[in-house]
């Protein structure tokens, strides 16, 4: 598989804002549209955000739709996740993976590149 390497995550307070960042190494983004999952302690895998190969086209839970921002630079090889008036129920660890079918955070199945995440807390 390859390999994606999330970054950008960390402790914020509830309101404030943090930009995950996605890399690729060793091969292009392009090819493929992105996803931005997360997962809590103790809850299911959710699918937060994606965005088709060239951009055009974005998808949002509607947790998060008006407050996340998902958008790529194919130039820099990198997706990046946006996240504004973050709340404590954000707190999770993110995960960025691709796939070469469709845009959609409604199920991580046919996305690969499962990789370590970065952390995400919102907390005062």
């Amino acid at each position: 598989q390859l390999q994606l390497v999330e970054s950008g995550g960390g402790l914020v307070q509830p309101g404030g804002s943090l930009r995950l960042s996605c890399e690729a190494s060793g091969f292009t983004l392009d090819r493929y549209a992105i996803g931005w999952f997360r997962q809590a302690p103790g809850k299911e895998r959710e699918g937060v955000s994606c965005i088709s190969r060239s951009g055009g086209m974005t998808n949002y839970a509607t947790s998060v739709k008006g407050r996340f921002t998902i958008s790529r630079d194919n130039a820099k090889n990198t997706v990046y996740l946006q996240m504004n008036s973050l709340k404590p129920e954000d707190t999770a660890i993110y995960y960025c993976v691709y796939t070469e079918r469709g845009c959609t955070v409604h199920s991580g199945t046919y996305y690969r590149g499962w990789g370590q995440g970065t952390q995400v807390t919102v907390s005062s």
